[in-house]
């Protein structure tokens, strides 16, 4: 059984997502923490139900939006893209499913900041920019690593949305999830169990890194 060609994809696809959703989950982090509305808690709602809704769910809904007759998917299949059935599907249903998680430590992180050092950095001259990227964003630094951690966790073991959109095609979709799947489906044990250790093994190399990171960022705070 080939271990790595699933492997380094689960860990493409991890990136990818995980990636994406710093970019997104910040951004829209930043603003709800910023914004005050009734329609801020109703929007929080909505973003956080990737986290509880069942995998599934969440597959059928990017089907209906961006399979070929879908919403979405019959204007790109004009461009001749599709994304359903590829590993690019596969990135979007993983980046779907963590998002929440890089959202609400982030906005948690944004909303702990002491407003007074915002309101001092711009009395000295910085712009909106210049405040979020010199002093908002690095102050937030550890609650968005934290919450990006989860997501890749979370991205990496992705599996029913994956399947929905992006199928499980040995080499071309089929992530370390699915292929432990594959190989209790077809009884071979041994290979679910060689599949199983090397998941468990991966995430545990993430963990351990990320707490030196976040050990070293901590350090350099210090000095």
């Amino acid at each position: 059984m080939d271990i790595w060609q699933p492997l380094l994809l689960s860990l493409k696809v991890a990136l990818w997502a995980t990636g994406i959703n710093l970019g997104l989950g910040v951004a829209v982090a930043f603003g709800l923490s910023r914004w005050r509305s009734r329609l801020c808690n109703l929007l929080d709602t909505l973003l956080t139900l990737p986290l509880v809704l069942p995998p599934t769910v969440l597959g059928y809904y990017l089907l209906v939006l961006l399979g070929r007759r879908g919403l979405l998917g019959a204007r790109l299949e004009h461009w001749g893209l599709n994304p359903v059935f590829t590993w690019q599907g596969a990135v979007i249903a993983s980046t779907l499913a963590a998002f929440p998680l890089v959202q609400k430590a982030a906005r948690a992180a944004f909303e702990e900041i002491d407003s007074q050092l915002e309101d001092a950095a711009r009395v000295l001259g910085l712009s909106s920019a210049g405040v979020f990227f010199r002093v908002s964003l690095p102050l937030a630094v550890k609650g968005i690593s934290a919450g990006a951690l989860l997501a890749f966790a979370r991205a990496l073991g992705e599996f029913g949305a994956t399947l929905m959109i992006a199928g499980n095609l040995p080499g071309r979709t089929q992530t370390l999830s699915l292929a432990i799947y594959s190989a209790i489906e077809a009884g071979n044990n041994a290979g679910a169990n060689m599949l199983v250790m090397v998941a468990s093994a991966t995430c545990i190399a993430v963990l351990l890194l990320a707490r030196r990171l976040t050990r070293g960022q901590q350090q350099l705070r210090v000095t």
